[in-house]
């Protein structure tokens, strides 16, 4: 409840600051203005180009929608941005950006969604708040939410899973469903599918909670080993000038 009523209050404060900044632009000295006159302009601050985009808008406000078919579903959504064809083809949701062929096709309610990249996050339809940098990138991903990948297909299986971060081409390529890793570097954790709260890095093994316990484990036991033999080396140290005199007179 009080994350609706903060994103009615941010879009109210949206909806509130654009138009003020619309009439201020109104009162700057005014410049040539280009020719022929852009179009593609419509009430509401939207602005459409391209066969059918924007097609079913109602009262929906400052979209922009460029390319075939771009938010054509679109009727009451706000703040949407889709550039190329089939962008956000099925959205009716707010704040869903979408740059390439096919990016966020299937999205429907999933709000705050970022695609950047031919097909990224082409299969959701309710996630929110995912994040997705290149080609592929999240393609299966249908309700998952919170996560970010960046690179060429990186977390192209995830479904549902959340919270995960995948850096780099093919990270995390086969997640499905787990939540809470983060991948560094190509093909980081790129066989885990159901794993939760796993981190690594491309040079480096998977690390488990279990596994870095196991890691501090060892080196402690390797510092005490290593003091232990100090100590040791300087007690004998220490009791050799006695040893020599023993020596001499005896």
């Amino acid at each position: 409840m009080k994350m609706e009523k903060e994103n009615i209050s941010m879009k109210s404060r949206n909806l509130i600051l654009i138009p003020i900044l619309i009439i201020g632009l109104g009162f700057l000295p005014k410049a040539r203005a280009v020719s022929p006159a852009p179009d593609g302009g419509y009430p509401g601050g939207n602005t459409a180009e391209g066969q059918n985009a924007l097609f079913s808008l109602t009262s929906g406000t400052y979209n922009t929608a460029l390319g075939l078919f771009s938010l054509r579903s679109n009727t009451t959504g706000n703040f949407n941005t889709a550039t190329g064809a089939g962008t956000l083809v099925l959205n009716t949701a707010d704040q869903n950006t979408a740059t390439g062929a096919g990016a966020l096709l299937s999205n429907t309610i999933g709000i705050r969604n970022t695609a950047n990249g031919a097909f990224t996050l082409f299969s959701n339809t309710t996630g929110i708040e995912n994040m997705a940098n290149g080609c592929q990138a999240l393609y299966n991903n249908t309700s998952g939410s919170e996560n970010t990948a960046n690179g060429a297909f990186a977390l192209y299986y995830n479904t549902t899973g959340h919270d995960n971060a995948a850096n780099g081409q093919a990270a995390l390529v086969n997640n499905t469903t787990g939540h809470d890793n983060t991948a560094d570097g190509v093909t980081a954790l790129d066989n885990n599918t159901t794993g939760n709260n796993n981190i690594a890095w491309a040079l480096l093994p998977v690390l488990t909670l279990q596994r870095v316990i196991s890691i501090l484990t060892s080196a402690t036991m390797g510092l005490l080993a290593w003091l232990s033999r100090s100590a040791s080396a300087t007690w004998k140290l220490r009791r050799a000038p006695l040893s020599l005199v023993s020596l001499r007179y005896q």
